[in-house]
Protein backbone atom coordinates (compact mmCIF):
# COMPACT_ATOMS: atom_id res chain seq x y z
CA UNK A 1 0.00 0.00 0.00
CA UNK A 2 2.39 2.23 0.88
CA UNK A 3 4.57 2.51 -2.58
CA UNK A 4 0.92 2.55 -4.15
CA UNK A 5 0.19 5.88 -2.87
CA UNK A 6 3.95 7.49 -4.19
CA UNK A 7 3.04 9.11 -7.45
CA UNK A 8 0.61 7.13 -8.82
CA UNK A 9 -1.09 8.40 -12.36
CA UNK A 10 -4.29 6.79 -13.61
CA UNK A 11 -7.08 8.12 -15.57
CA UNK A 12 -10.34 7.35 -14.30
CA UNK A 13 -13.43 7.19 -16.53
CA UNK A 14 -14.16 11.12 -17.05
CA UNK A 15 -10.32 11.27 -17.95
CA UNK A 16 -9.17 12.75 -15.01
CA UNK A 17 -5.69 12.25 -13.36
CA UNK A 18 -5.94 10.22 -9.97
CA UNK A 19 -3.43 9.28 -7.08
CA UNK A 20 -4.11 6.87 -4.31
CA UNK A 21 -4.23 7.54 -0.50
CA UNK A 22 -1.43 6.44 1.44
CA UNK A 23 -4.14 6.72 4.54
CA UNK A 24 -6.89 5.05 2.90
CA UNK A 25 -5.74 3.73 -0.04
CA UNK A 26 -8.56 5.35 -1.74
CA UNK A 27 -8.12 6.45 -5.42
CA UNK A 28 -9.48 9.68 -5.84
CA UNK A 29 -9.19 12.78 -8.58
CA UNK A 30 -5.57 15.03 -7.84
CA UNK A 31 -7.99 17.77 -7.51
CA UNK A 32 -9.62 16.42 -4.10
CA UNK A 33 -5.53 15.17 -3.07
CA UNK A 34 -2.88 17.02 -1.60
CA UNK A 35 0.52 16.74 -2.58
CA UNK A 36 3.19 16.19 -0.45
CA UNK A 37 7.51 15.84 -0.95
CA UNK A 38 10.15 15.24 1.02
CA UNK A 39 12.78 18.19 0.94
CA UNK A 40 16.47 18.91 1.84
CA UNK A 41 17.23 17.61 5.41
CA UNK A 42 14.16 14.73 5.02
CA UNK A 43 11.76 18.04 5.81
CA UNK A 44 8.02 16.93 4.66
CA UNK A 45 6.83 20.40 2.43
CA UNK A 46 3.24 20.17 1.01
CA UNK A 47 3.05 20.38 -2.54
CA UNK A 48 -1.16 21.72 -3.18
CA UNK A 49 0.19 23.47 -6.60
CA UNK A 50 1.75 19.80 -6.98
CA UNK A 51 5.24 21.32 -9.25
CA UNK A 52 8.20 21.17 -6.70
CA UNK A 53 10.36 18.18 -7.96
CA UNK A 54 10.29 14.72 -5.97
CA UNK A 55 8.19 11.63 -5.34
CA UNK A 56 4.93 12.92 -4.51
CA UNK A 57 3.26 11.21 -1.42
CA UNK A 58 -0.30 12.13 -1.56
CA UNK A 59 -3.39 12.07 1.34
CA UNK A 60 -6.63 12.50 0.71
CA UNK A 61 -7.65 16.65 1.07
CA UNK A 62 -9.04 16.22 4.86
CA UNK A 63 -7.70 17.48 8.58
CA UNK A 64 -8.30 13.99 10.11
CA UNK A 65 -6.39 12.21 7.13
CA UNK A 66 -3.34 14.28 7.58
CA UNK A 67 -3.67 13.81 11.50
CA UNK A 68 -3.49 10.04 11.10
CA UNK A 69 -0.70 10.33 8.14
CA UNK A 70 0.91 11.53 10.76
CA UNK A 71 0.04 10.03 13.77
CA UNK A 72 0.94 6.80 11.96
CA UNK A 73 4.43 8.00 10.51
CA UNK A 74 2.53 6.81 6.76
CA UNK A 75 4.84 9.49 5.45
CA UNK A 76 8.01 8.08 6.00
CA UNK A 77 6.99 4.29 5.75
CA UNK A 78 5.71 5.45 2.09
CA UNK A 79 9.24 7.30 1.27
CA UNK A 80 11.09 4.79 2.65
CA UNK A 81 13.20 6.72 4.40
CA UNK A 82 13.15 9.35 7.36
CA UNK A 83 10.97 12.28 7.02
CA UNK A 84 10.70 15.41 9.62
CA UNK A 85 7.36 15.93 9.89
CA UNK A 86 6.51 20.03 11.70
CA UNK A 87 3.61 20.17 14.50
CA UNK A 88 0.80 21.25 13.66
CA UNK A 89 1.14 20.25 10.09
CA UNK A 90 -2.84 20.13 9.64
CA UNK A 91 -3.17 23.80 10.67
CA UNK A 92 -0.27 24.53 8.51
CA UNK A 93 -2.20 22.94 5.23
CA UNK A 94 -5.32 24.63 6.49
CA UNK A 95 -3.22 28.25 6.02
CA UNK A 96 -1.99 27.59 2.34
CA UNK A 97 -5.30 26.62 1.01
CA UNK A 98 -6.94 29.84 3.06
CA UNK A 99 -4.45 31.88 0.79
CA UNK A 100 -4.70 30.43 -2.29
CA UNK A 101 -8.09 30.67 -2.13
CA UNK A 102 -8.14 34.44 -1.28
CA UNK A 103 -5.19 34.55 -4.09
CA UNK A 104 -7.38 33.56 -6.65
CA UNK A 105 -10.82 35.72 -5.64
CA UNK A 106 -8.02 38.90 -5.79
CA UNK A 107 -6.88 37.96 -9.37
CA UNK A 108 -10.99 37.28 -10.54
CA UNK A 109 -11.74 40.85 -8.51
CA UNK A 110 -8.50 42.41 -10.34
CA UNK A 111 -9.80 40.73 -13.70
CA UNK A 112 -13.29 42.40 -13.32
CA UNK A 113 -14.38 38.49 -12.85
CA UNK A 114 -15.87 38.80 -8.85
CA UNK A 115 -17.40 41.96 -6.98
CA UNK A 116 -18.21 41.90 -3.56
CA UNK A 117 -20.77 43.12 -1.39
CA UNK A 118 -24.75 42.27 -1.18
CA UNK A 119 -26.24 44.52 -3.59
CA UNK A 120 -23.15 44.13 -6.15
CA UNK A 121 -23.45 40.10 -6.07
CA UNK A 122 -27.43 40.02 -5.96
CA UNK A 123 -26.85 42.46 -9.50
CA UNK A 124 -24.55 40.11 -11.03
CA UNK A 125 -26.62 36.91 -9.68
CA UNK A 126 -29.81 38.46 -10.98
CA UNK A 127 -28.15 39.41 -14.70
CA UNK A 128 -27.29 35.60 -14.75
CA UNK A 129 -23.41 36.30 -15.01
CA UNK A 130 -22.16 34.59 -11.75
CA UNK A 131 -21.04 30.66 -11.66
CA UNK A 132 -19.93 30.81 -8.16
CA UNK A 133 -21.83 32.23 -5.13
CA UNK A 134 -19.29 32.57 -2.10
CA UNK A 135 -20.81 33.45 1.67
CA UNK A 136 -18.54 34.05 4.46
CA UNK A 137 -18.89 31.40 6.60
CA UNK A 138 -19.86 33.79 10.11
CA UNK A 139 -22.30 35.44 7.61
CA UNK A 140 -26.43 35.43 8.01
CA UNK A 141 -27.54 32.43 7.09
CA UNK A 142 -31.08 34.41 5.76
CA UNK A 143 -28.84 36.74 3.35
CA UNK A 144 -27.08 33.84 1.55
CA UNK A 145 -30.56 31.95 1.12
CA UNK A 146 -31.81 34.67 -0.62
CA UNK A 147 -28.82 35.28 -3.35
CA UNK A 148 -28.70 31.52 -3.34
CA UNK A 149 -32.39 31.38 -4.45
CA UNK A 150 -31.54 33.69 -7.39
CA UNK A 151 -29.22 30.87 -8.74
CA UNK A 152 -30.11 27.17 -8.57
CA UNK A 153 -27.48 26.74 -10.78
CA UNK A 154 -24.85 27.61 -9.41
CA UNK A 155 -22.17 26.60 -7.12
CA UNK A 156 -22.50 27.94 -3.32
CA UNK A 157 -19.41 28.33 -1.45
CA UNK A 158 -18.84 28.96 2.05
CA UNK A 159 -15.11 27.73 3.38
CA UNK A 160 -13.70 31.78 4.24
CA UNK A 161 -15.07 33.99 7.07
CA UNK A 162 -16.05 37.49 6.45
CA UNK A 163 -12.44 39.24 7.44
CA UNK A 164 -10.32 36.32 4.97
CA UNK A 165 -12.99 37.08 2.27
CA UNK A 166 -12.76 41.53 2.73
CA UNK A 167 -9.06 41.19 2.63
CA UNK A 168 -9.49 39.15 -0.52
CA UNK A 169 -11.47 42.17 -1.68
CA UNK A 170 -9.29 44.82 -0.49
CA UNK A 171 -12.65 45.89 1.68
CA UNK A 172 -12.85 46.48 5.56
CA UNK A 173 -16.26 44.02 5.13
CA UNK A 174 -17.35 41.25 2.80
CA UNK A 175 -19.74 38.73 3.43
CA UNK A 176 -20.66 37.88 0.01
CA UNK A 177 -19.32 37.58 -3.39
CA UNK A 178 -19.45 36.24 -6.61
CA UNK A 179 -17.46 34.90 -9.71
CA UNK A 180 -18.41 34.64 -13.09
CA UNK A 181 -17.22 31.22 -15.17
CA UNK A 182 -14.15 30.55 -16.19
CA UNK A 183 -11.13 29.02 -15.65
CA UNK A 184 -10.34 31.47 -12.41
CA UNK A 185 -13.79 30.05 -10.77
CA UNK A 186 -12.92 26.72 -11.07
CA UNK A 187 -9.72 26.88 -9.62
CA UNK A 188 -11.08 28.32 -6.64
CA UNK A 189 -13.85 25.99 -6.38
CA UNK A 190 -11.13 23.50 -6.65
CA UNK A 191 -9.34 25.00 -3.54
CA UNK A 192 -12.71 25.93 -1.73
CA UNK A 193 -13.67 22.16 -1.48
CA UNK A 194 -10.07 21.02 -0.13
CA UNK A 195 -10.16 23.62 2.62
CA UNK A 196 -14.06 22.49 3.40
CA UNK A 197 -12.00 19.07 4.30
CA UNK A 198 -10.04 20.99 7.32
CA UNK A 199 -12.47 23.67 8.39
CA UNK A 200 -15.85 22.75 10.22
CA UNK A 201 -18.69 24.43 8.83
CA UNK A 202 -16.92 24.96 5.48
CA UNK A 203 -18.81 23.76 2.54
CA UNK A 204 -19.41 23.26 -1.05
CA UNK A 205 -22.64 22.90 -2.52
CA UNK A 206 -22.70 22.03 -6.24
CA UNK A 207 -25.61 22.08 -8.40
CA UNK A 208 -27.57 19.08 -9.27
CA UNK A 209 -26.91 18.69 -13.50
CA UNK A 210 -29.50 19.78 -15.04
CA UNK A 211 -31.44 21.79 -12.31
CA UNK A 212 -33.83 24.31 -13.25
CA UNK A 213 -34.37 27.44 -11.71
Amino acid sequence: MAEAAVDIVTDDAAGETTRRCLVTGAIKPKTEMLRFVVGPGSQLVPDLAGRLPGRGLWLTARRDIVEEAVAKRLFARAAKGPVVVEPGLEDRVEGLLVRRCMELLGLARRAGLAVAGFVKVKAVLAAGEAGVLVAATDGAEDGRGKLAALVPNAVLVACLDASELAAAFGREHAVHAALKPGKLADLFVVEARRLAGFRSGATVEMPLVGSQG
